[in-house]
């Protein structure tokens, strides 16, 4: 495990100012989220309760109202301003119920969800064993955890061409695969499954990446990030290093997509967390 951990303050802010850029650029982000409601095809569930955790701007809260019409569909995110537009998606009596709140402390009762789908937001975690260990409190027995998140090799053309440069951290750390399966089994779930996929994406200039990395929130959020802003000697000499991966006539971006299900147990034990029941909430999030 590395030392570099997320600053989720940093990170919240980050995804706060992108609200209004985050769709437009978040290309990647719903082909992977097309790619994992898919499995939920071969997965016989019917929900009563689904949490769509990390929720953005809602657009796959959109598409689990379509899948389960007899569901209540939640949207949890740590960023305000994304879940002002989360909470127009789907239909004037049919909208997700938004909730600003942190993924790994859950405002939601032991045994209150049949699914949680997150797409893309498990990297951003500062714990991840705490994390999973949440996600275990509020399913039920027989509930379904399903998400996605980024392995070590996502960015690699970055972080090497940083490296060219300084020894600072410019790039998220992201945890292997098997490490993941590894918390999960130890976390109580039951039938973990995980596999993986590398998905590239091309840009004229590295600058585009960047832009897109900007306009989706995911700013450098390390705990090791340099303190002082990046002089344009520096970002030259990234740039000159990025240029090394140009193949034909574009520069490739690789991203390690990592899938994972696994189920809650029939028989759960719980440590006796305080939490407000999904009842409880209000459709803007707030303690009725």
């Amino acid at each position: 495990m590395s030392d570099i951990y997320i600053d989720k303050e940093r990170a919240r802010c980050a995804f706060s100012r992108s609200a209004g850029t985050y769709d437009d650029a978040a290309v990647l982000q719903r082909e992977v989220s097309r790619r994992m409601l898919e499995r939920l095809d071969l997965v016989k569930l019917e929900p009563r309760a689904v949490l769509d955790l990390g929720c953005g701007t809602g657009e796959q809260a959109g598409h689990l109202l379509q899948r389960y019409p007899k569901a209540a569909v939640h949207a949890l995110d740590f960023a305000l301003p994304m879940l002002d537009l989360a909470r127009k998606k789907g239909r004037w009596l049919r909208r997700p119920r938004c909730i600003c709140g942190d993924m790994e402390h859950l405002p939601l009762a032991d045994d209150s969800l049949d699914l949680i789908c997150s797409n893309l937001a498990f990297q951003w975690a500062s714990d991840p064993l705490q994390l999973y260990r949440e996600c275990l409190r509020v399913l039920r027995p027989g509930g379904l955890l399903m998400f996605t998140t980024f392995g070590p090799d996502t960015l690699q053309e970055l972080r090497s061409a940083w490296a060219a440069v300084d020894d600072d951290a410019h790039v998220s750390p992201f945890m292997d695969m098997h490490d993941l399966g590894d918390i999960l089994v130890n976390s109580g779930y039951a039938a973990p499954v995980m596999d993986v996929e590398r998905i590239v994406l091309t840009y004229a200039r590295v600058d585009d990446l960047m832009s897109d990395l900007k306009n989706i929130g995911a700013r450098n959020a390390t705990s090791k990030r340099p303190r002082g802003l990046t002089g344009k000697a520096r970002m030259q000499a990234m740039r000159e290093a990025y240029e090394g991966f140009r193949c034909d006539g574009v520069l490739p971006a690789t991203y390690e997509v990592v899938y994972g299900h696994a189920w809650a147990p029939a028989q759960k034990s719980h440590a006796g967390d305080v939490s407000v029941p999904l009842n409880m909430l209000d459709k803007q999030g707030r303690v009725s």
